[in-house]
């Protein structure tokens, strides 16, 4: 285990080199150049896809809603027999 250690830290230092030697070569004209580059790459959901993913989303809203509803009614309950008892 310990003979693999150097090589961890000389991939970690060759990683950190790397990264420093791209942050300083773009300028932000570039940047923003791959920025659009990458978003034009991205596969955007339709309208329908979209629609349907947050009418998905507000349906388990209301099912965890009620969910939690029924579950903070059933420990209130609970609860307050448990403080009855104790008069």
């Amino acid at each position: 285990m310990i003979a693999f250690a150097p090589q961890i830290r000389r991939a970690n230092i060759s990683l950190t080199r790397q990264s420093e030697k791209m942050a300083s070569k773009t300028n932000p004209f570039q940047f923003l150049q791959q920025v659009r580059a990458e978003t034009s790459k991205v596969t955007w959901p339709t309208r329908n896809e979209t629609f349907v993913t947050t009418i998905m989303v507000l349906i388990m809203v209301v099912i965890a809603c009620i969910f939690f509803l029924i579950v903070d009614q059933i420990l209130g309950w609970g609860v307050g027999e448990i403080l009855r008892i104790g008069r």
